[in-house]
Parts: C-alpha cells; structure tokens; sequence
C-alpha cells in the first residue's frame, strides 16, 4: 500500500510538474500570437513610411530636374528674344539705310551725290546689321536633359525586407556565474552581415527544464549591447535559476531571441520569523528596527542612568528562560529575531549593515528550538553571535556559551556571515576591509537558523547571496590553521 501511494505521489508530482509546463506553452503561445499582431501592424507602418520617404524624395528630385529644364529653357529663350530685338532694330536700320541710298541715285548734282556717297559708306559701316552674328545664339536641342531611369526603377522592383539577423548561439562553456554577477557570452551566427547591437533579457525560473518564471517574474531587458559579452550585477539570487535570452540587430531589424538558457542560481534565501520577533522589533522587508514601547525607553538600560536602584519591571532572563515551546516570540531584554530558514548542511553566506544611529547588535547562529524566550545570543551553548556596540564606548565581541572574547577591531559597516554546517565552521568578516574578525569551530548537531539582535536603531540583511569568492582565501587560511593545530 504505501508503495503503491509512493509511486502515486511521484505520478502527481510529474503530472504537475508537466501542467505548469502546458501551462508556460500556452502563455507562450498567447503571448507570440499578441506580439505577433502588435509587431505585424508596428513592420506596416514602418513600410508605409518608408514608402512615402521614397515618394517624398523622387517627387522633390522631380521637381528638382523640372526646375532645372525650366532655367535652361528660359536661359535660351531670353537669349533667343535678345537676338530678335536686335535683328529687328538691324533690320529696319538697314530697309532706311537701303532706301537712302536707292534716293541718292537720282541726285544729278555731282558735289551732293558724293556727300551722300560718303554718308551711306559711313553708315553702312558702322549699321547693326554688319556688326551682328546672324545665326541663333542658341540652339533648341534639349538633349542633355535626356532621362532613362531604368535603371534605377529596377533597383526600385529590387527594394526588399531588410535580412532579419539569425538568433545567436549563447556560448553556455563561458558564461560565469560568480559573486552575484553572470557573465553572458554568446556567438553571432554566420552570415548575417553587420550587426549593430544585441538586446539581452533575463528573468527568474523555478526549474531549469521548463524554463517557468519564479512567481510573475516577466524578463527584464538590456538593450545596445555592442559586445558578445555582457555583465548582470548586483543581482539578488532569490530563484533557483536565471534564464537569459539573446538577440542581434542590424540597421533597423531586430531578429529572433536565442533558445532559453537557465543559469543556477544558488545561494541562501531567508526573511524574518516575525512570530519570533520581539515585540519591540519592528520587521519591514529585509530591516529590522528598535521601537521601544512606552516613555523613556522600555530597556532596563536606558532607565537605569535614571534610577542606578530601580528594578527592571522586565522579569530577569535567569529566573524566566526555559523551553520555548509554543511561546515563540522573544521577550524581556532578548531584542532577537531568528531567520525563517534553516541550516542543513553545505555553506551559507549572508550580511549585515548597521542603520543610522545603532547602539547594539548581533548577528550569528542558532539552534532553533533551543533558545528560551529571554535567552540571549552567545550566553548560551546553542547560539553563537558577533557582538558589536556603540553604546558608551565602541566594543566588538564573539560570543558563545555566556563567554566573550573581545575583538581589537572597530564596528564594522558591513559584516559578512560565513557558515559551513559541515565543517563546523562560522566566520564573521569586515566585508568592507576584508578582514577575518573571526571564527567559530564547532560541531554542529541540529539545524542552524540565522539570528539577530537590535537594540537602538536598526540592521538592514542581505539574503540571496552565493559565497563571495573572497571566502576562498579565509577559508583556505582556516584549513591550513587547523590543520598546523592538529599537528
């Protein structure tokens, strides 16, 4: 029987498994059919704007070539009308000259027919008509206008689509994924031509096969990419996988994305138990805040400046600690929040950033179950913490097992958790200076839950992290130290 349920949960699970994937290939499909229609009615427009730019141009190069017959033929007109103006002055010019002479015929006095000799030779001299070219200036032949635009209108039955580039080839050996960054290189396929640019789109996936988005994660986009290589930064490793896609464009055409590649995204993910919170501890996404409850401040602390005899209405943590069982919620001088993710095994990497005007904190580990509702981290065997304080003076310690060992370094600004279940180990580091603060061996027996504690001001947490590969140089330092301690 229970084999029999066995083998049917399996059954299940695969059907699920593959309704999620029908159902990503139906919002796929739906998806294409839609973008189809917006991009169809997107290429219309664009060739119709091209086609009047086409029409623009070949009517104002027409206009351009009519304006130019048009002033070669007024050119050769006023040319012509200058000849004909002067030919006509020639003209009646050399009819009086003709007539003059034919009078001066008929003169039979010797002396006035030589004047008039003389005046005729002299006028017919100097007359228009001998001095004018007699052929047109210009000619009517128009030849040199002559157009055959055959040629081009053979380029014109030649216009086609642009070449739509081919999908690219995400080179999948070299892509990295390392510190929260991955680096994307992919290969154009051959004979495209130029390419201009590549657009890349990423998004988060719950599997890796069926490529479905983590929750209603749509792809996020990076466009004019000039290199087959680009860089996702400050990335948030919240999903198993990231899927990246790639496509190339030339002058004005984008083609097909490339296949879907998942890359794994591993790293640890928490938020905060709130039902462990201290009720003075306010939780808002990933920081956690100090609001004391009432005037003066609620905390034993503040008052006791005051009032160095008073009485902390706060039962005392010794007398009160004991089993949490279904009391979850830390109370008394506790200000703590555990993480709502446990620590199995493998190594874990998470940090911490003081807010504005903090006073005191910690960060650490614990064993879920085994703090008591006024326990405080570090004073136990089942929790370890680095402690830092600016209340007073400025303090840094690691705590475990109600024993402090102070630390000669400042509070840092950003403190790096290192946790290897397996190995036993806990580091704290100055993220910002890269200095190893310090390191806890231990034999880890039960899961492990993140813990913080906030007195005065705020933390702010970063999850979603890999282990940074900066860790590889101290945690190399801390084999070859344990191992010179074993010898």
């Amino acid at each position: 029987m229970d084999t029999q349920k066995e083998a049917l949960r399996r059954i299940i699970n695969t059907l699920a498994n593959k309704n999620e994937e029908l159902q990503y290939f139906l919002d796929s499909v739906d998806g294409t059919r839609t973008g189809l229609q917006e991009e169809s009615c997107k290429v219309m427009s664009e060739l119709e704007a091209e086609l009047e730019k086409l029409s623009s141009a070949l009517e104002e190069r027409g206009a351009q070539l009519c304006d130019i017959i048009k002033g070669e033929k007024q050119r050769k007109e006023a040319e012509l009308q200058r000849q004909l103006s002067e030919g006509k002055a020639a003209l009646l010019s050399c009819q009086e000259l003709l007539e003059f002479a034919n009078q001066s015929l008929t003169i039979t006095n010797e002396e006035e027919f030589l004047t008039a000799a003389k005046e005729i030779k002299e006028r017919v001299t100097m007359a228009p008509a001998f001095r004018m070219a007699t052929r047109p200036a210009v000619s009517e032949n128009m030849s040199q206008f002559t157009v055959d635009f055959s040629g081009e209108k053979a380029g014109l039955l030649r216009l086609n689509f642009l070449p739509v580039p081919r999908a690219p080839e995400i080179n999948i050996s070299s892509c990295i994924v390392r510190d929260n960054c991955i680096t994307v290189t992919w290969r154009p396929s051959d004979g495209d031509g130029p390419i201009e640019r590549y657009d890349l789109e990423h998004r988060k996936a719950n599997h890796g096969g069926a490529l479905r988005a983590a929750g209603e994660a749509g792809w996020e986009k990076i466009s004019d990419i000039t290199d087959t290589q680009v860089t996702l930064s400050g990335l948030k490793f919240d999903s198993p996988f990231i899927v990246v896609r790639v496509r190339a464009r030339n002058k004005a055409a984008a083609g097909d994305f490339s296949e879907p590649v998942a890359m794994e995204t591993k790293a640890f993910t928490f938020g905060f138990d709130t039902a462990t919170a201290h009720a003075e501890l306010k939780i808002q996404g990933d920081t956690v805040t100090w609001e004391p409850q009432g005037v003066k401040g609620h905390d034993a602390r503040l008052r006791g400046k005051e009032n160095k005899n008073s009485r902390s209405a706060t039962p005392s943590p010794n007398k009160t600690a004991g089993s949490r069982g279904g009391r979850e919620r830390f109370a008394g001088e506790s200000y703590t929040v555990l993480g709502d993710q446990e620590i199995n095994g493998g190594c874990h990497y998470w940090e911490l950033r003081p807010l504005a005007d903090w006073k005191s904190l910690s960060v650490g580990v614990a064993y879920r179950g085994s703090l008591g509702r006024f326990d405080q981290l570090g004073k136990s065997s089942t929790s370890w913490c680095l402690y830092a304080s600016q209340w007073l003076q400025s303090a840094l310690a690691a705590k475990h097992g109600n024993r402090a060992k102070a630390l000669d370094w400042p509070p840092p600004q950003r403190i790096g958790v290192y946790c290897d279940h397996d190995n036993g180990e806990l580091m704290f580091i100055d993220v910002d200076r890269l200095r190893l603060l310090h390191i806890f061996r231990s034999r880890f027996l039960q899961p492990l839950v993140p813990a913080f504690t906030v007195w005065c001001g705020g933390i702010s947490v970063a999850t979603g992290l890999q282990v940074p590969s900066f860790m590889g140089n101290f945690v190399s330092s801390s084999h070859n130290a344990a191992a010179d301690q074993s010898l």
